[in-house]
């Protein structure tokens, strides 16, 4: 509705979908996109829903200066910037390119490359922040601590919900700069002792706090060894 009331015609909704997801099946997914298509035409707007992989995080951060900092990373094409973000956001990015006919169908994810590449999302984006006052860098929790691996093998599963509570109890998204830090990827092999992430928090109470969670709730991101 907001964007409708702000004179957008196309919408593409990012839906994530997988066991610990917010839409945890593609059954649900396909009856929500259903349900978004039909309010979109109700007031006026073209909604493309995309289904995409919901079964770890995308980047590295959870919070929002932690999400901040990814997205500025993959605009400024920082080398380190998640690459899982930087493909999620050129797919995306594509859909849009193809419905406003930018680009032709199938080449809206190649042109969205190119503009990133050379520099012209980096320089749409400072100017957009230049129009709303002017761009601030995120700033950073004064506390921080990492959670380690109990023991090694092969990352097989994230439990998503969990991850986001651990921020949550960190302060995210009430605290700015709270939330964590993700260093372990589904597929990834992980040594005993080695960070599986590093939790963020603006008082030493709350980064305690969500740290015990994190040891209590079970495995988070379940590591299975091997022979």
């Amino acid at each position: 509705m907001t964007r409708a009331a702000a004179g957008a015609t196309d919408v593409v909704i990012d839906i994530p979908v997988g066991p610990t997801a917010k839409v945890r099946s593609v059954a649900a997914a396909n009856r929500l996109c259903g349900d978004f298509q039909a309010v979109g035409q109700q007031v006026g707007l073209h909604v493309l829903p995309v289904l995409t992989d919901g079964t770890q995080p995308v980047g590295y951060g959870i919070g929002p200066a932690l999400e901040a900092q990814d997205a500025l990373a993959v605009l400024q094409g920082d080398p380190d910037a998640p690459p899982d973000l930087r493909e999620r956001s050129l797919l995306l990015a594509g859909h849009i390119l193809e419905l406003a006919a930018v680009a032709p169908t199938g080449g809206g994810q190649a042109l969205a490359r190119e503009i990133l590449q050379d520099g012209r999302a980096w320089s749409k984006f400072q100017a957009i922040c230049r129009a709303q006052g002017g761009m601030r860098e995120p700033l950073t929790a004064p506390y921080a601590r990492p959670f380690t691996a109990a023991r090694g093998g092969r990352v097989i599963r994230i439990d998503n919900r969990r991850l986001a509570r651990v921020a949550k109890l960190a302060g995210a998204p009430r605290d700015s700069t709270a939330g964590l830090v993700l260093h372990a990827r589904v597929g990834a092999r992980i040594e005993v002792g080695h960070p599986l992430f590093t939790v963020h928090a603006e008082s030493v109470g709350e980064l305690n706090y969500a740290l015990a969670h994190a040891r209590e709730a079970g495995e988070i991101i379940v590591i299975e060894e091997e022979a």
